[in-house]
């Protein structure tokens, strides 16, 4: 692919040609702030607040949708860009609620990030501020459409990427919001809670249920796993606290799914189910009585060779866990036929 020399607050940038600006500045570390853009969607500027100044252009592009081109000179941070990125933080901020302290996105907010980059405290804009109702029907995430900045990006993962379109925008001007057809409750819409629209949301406007109060996103550790709810492989991060799970942040970067669906997304809260076992039990005098993993290891081990030299390896059997990785499940009927039988079954089939 032919490249493209182009300059970006004075550092010249090699680019790939067909990259936009933002594209471009990304590679030599320079960030430049977005709220609709996301790489798996189409590009649409939406938002604005990524205009940059282009030597020779009459207006400020936005760098999400905008081509490099050969000998472009570009800033990305000009009194001008600053003044009209400060313009519309202050139009968000007029119709925007400000309980920013027990605001759940605290953290991980792009307009609470941006607002302080660029010293905007407030709106000095006046007028009617919606007054939508606050919606926490659904068991897996609020829904405060007040918060909503109309950047697109949930309508767009909802029809794009999973197909499912249960949200779009409604009315328009200022009663414009992003809700499902016909307004009816997000429960009795198409969808399916797959919480891709939570975890692209900038600002507070969609939020999880689970982990509710229990930590801002820079005081979790983010610990790398595997989903357990099916033989897909999606891998994602456990925001842990405290030795405890609060809450599930997909892998985006992931090689089988960046994204995860209602279970993978939602689903994790069995994690500290007070029925789970915690050590191995052994059935002693008609009762279970618990004992350590090398007692019971050997036990089962003993048993297996009874059973097999007393009736033969196809009466062994082994119940496996459609929970499991793959690579578990492997690990075990590869044990199972190596003990000689093939009688090898799993939980899914209940």
């Amino acid at each position: 692919m032919s490249q493209v020399n182009l300059t970006i607050n004075g550092i010249p940038v090699q680019a790939k040609a067909g990259m936009t600006i933002l594209e471009a500045a990304k590679t030599v570390g320079i960030d430049i702030p977005t709220f609709c853009h996301d790489p798996e969607l189409a590009k649409v500027g939406a938002c604005r607040i990524c205009v940059v100044e282009v030597a020779g252009a009459r207006n400020l592009p936005a760098a999400c949708t905008v081509p490099v081109a050969e000998g472009m000179v570009i800033q990305t941070e000009t009194e001008r860009v600053r003044a009209a990125r400060k313009t519309i933080l202050n139009l968000i901020w007029a119709n925007h609620p400000q309980d920013c302290l027990v605001c759940e996105k605290t953290g991980s907010c792009k307009l609470q990030d941006y607002s302080y980059r660029y010293g905007v405290s407030g709106s000095i804009y006046k007028g009617q501020k919606k007054e939508i109702p606050f919606d926490d029907t659904n068991p897996f995430f609020f829904r405060d459409l007040n918060k909503c900045i109309l950047c697109g990006k949930c309508v767009r993962k909802c029809h794009d990427i999973n197909g499912v379109g249960a949200v779009d925008f409604m009315w328009r001007g200022f009663k414009t919001m992003v809700t499902t057809p016909f307004d009816v409750p997000i429960e009795e819409s198409s969808c399916v809670f797959c919480g891709m629209c939570v975890d692209v949301c900038p600002v507070g406007a969609l939020t999880p249920k689970q982990g509710l109060g229990q930590g801002r996103s820079f005081e979790v550790d983010k610990v790398f796993t595997t989903c357990p709810y099916c033989g897909c492989g999606c891998t994602l991060y456990l925001n842990v606290k405290n030795d405890k799970i609060v809450g599930v942040t997909p892998n985006f970067e992931g090689p089988i799914n960046g994204h995860l669906c209602v279970k993978g997304r939602f689903g994790w809260d069995f994690v500290d189910s007070p029925d789970r076992l915690k050590t191995p039990l052994i059935k002693k005098g008609g009762q279970f009585v618990e004992a350590g993993w090398d007692e019971a290891l050997d036990l089962v081990a003993e048993k297996f060779k009874e059973v097999r030299a007393q009736y033969g390896a196809d009466a062994l059997g082994g119940f496996s866990s459609a929970r499991c990785t793959n690579e578990d499940n492997y690990l075990f009927q590869k044990l199972l036929r190596v003990l000689g039988t093939n009688n090898v079954d799993h939980c899914a089939r209940l």
